[in-house]
């Protein structure tokens, strides 16, 4: 099912790399889950404002989990049809982020950026806020030069926002967790890479993404480490790094906060933890002007997150 769903999304035909000159360019927000979508009247909420011609959505849900499809709101009929089901530090997850991306490409050709978000993730700011940083915001990437731009502002190439880390404590026993020699030769050690699995990636990369075969067939195959193996914090920005470098930020626009990590999760913010100093403080970057979304909330944060949801975090 997937072969077939990758061919299609990669046939010519289908999935032009670039938009016309008259398609207005969307975002599609692939949202990853295996539970309910905790935090679905904010999104809702964040979408309102929005123009309907200027974003998708796609969910791609575990079907061996009982979620609670929505109705009457944005996500309804948004549930991908192929999903499988998914396990964490498994091949599983990248899998269904490239079911997403190639349900994307498919369903619409002006879908231009493919932004990679869980159950987990809010919003940070509107959603003309994102599209303006994304599309036309002259700023917001730090890390660009002037030639990047156009007098007016416009990207002259648009890049992809994955976190790509090359020097990492753990790097050399992640590498091996399939055994010494299994990566070689396609993914030698010098250009295996780190980053988080969620990204905002262009319709270039996407495409670069559904049709790989061959890094796929290595990362794929099973550890024998598992406390050493995270496929899809690995396989994205490792073919991203070696194909397409030139073309990528190497930063991630979603805010995670690695402090207090249990089992190899980030930290889990809480109900009293929810303010307005808090969003400000998760907006903060070194690399853009501001994060656009942040991660992990417990689900029981979707009162307080709604209370200062028009005065702060949609709040430009």
């Amino acid at each position: 099912d997937d072969l077939r769903l990758f061919h299609r999304a990669t046939t010519p035909s289908l999935s032009s790399s670039h938009l016309s000159s008259s398609s207005s360019p969307k975002i599609a927000f692939l949202f990853l889950t295996n539970s309910d979508l905790h935090f679905l009247p904010l999104w809702n909420r964040f979408f309102r404002t929005a123009k309907t011609s200027r974003y998708n959505i796609y969910v791609h849900a575990d079907p061996t989990v009982n979620i609670t499809r929505p109705t009457k709101s944005v996500f309804d009929d948004r549930f991908i049809p192929n999903a499988k089901r998914t396990f964490r530090a498994s091949a599983t997850l990248i899998s269904a982020t490239r079911r997403l991306l190639a349900t994307a490409i498919l369903d619409d050709p002006a879908n231009a950026y493919f932004a990679v978000l869980s159950q987990y993730c809010i919003p940070l700011h509107s959603f003309n806020y994102i599209y303006r940083s994304l599309f036309t915001a002259k700023t917001f990437d730090l890390t660009s030069n002037s030639s990047d731009l156009t007098q007016y502002g416009v990207r002259v190439k648009y890049k992809s926002f994955i976190e790509i880390i090359s020097k990492e404590p753990r790097l050399w026993k992640r590498y091996v967790a399939r055994g010494r020699f299994v990566m070689m030769p396609e993914v030698p050690f010098e250009d295996f890479r780190v980053g988080s699995q969620f990204f905002v990636l262009t319709r270039k990369h996407a495409l670069l993404v559904v049709k790989d075969r061959t890094l796929w067939r290595k990362f794929k195959l099973p550890c024998y480490r598992a406390s050493e193996c995270y496929p899809e914090e690995h396989y994205f920005p490792t073919l991203l790094s070696m194909q397409d470098p030139d073309a990528v930020t190497r930063y991630t626009l979603t805010r995670v906060n690695w402090t207090g990590t249990v089992a190899g999760h980030p930290y889990m913010y809480k109900p009293k933890e929810v303010s307005a100093k808090l969003i400000y403080e998760l907006r903060k970057s070194n690399y853009s002007s501001s994060y656009l979304f942040a991660r992990k909330f417990s689900p029981d944060c979707l009162k307080p997150l709604m209370g200062i949801a028009n005065s702060v975090i949609l709040r430009d």
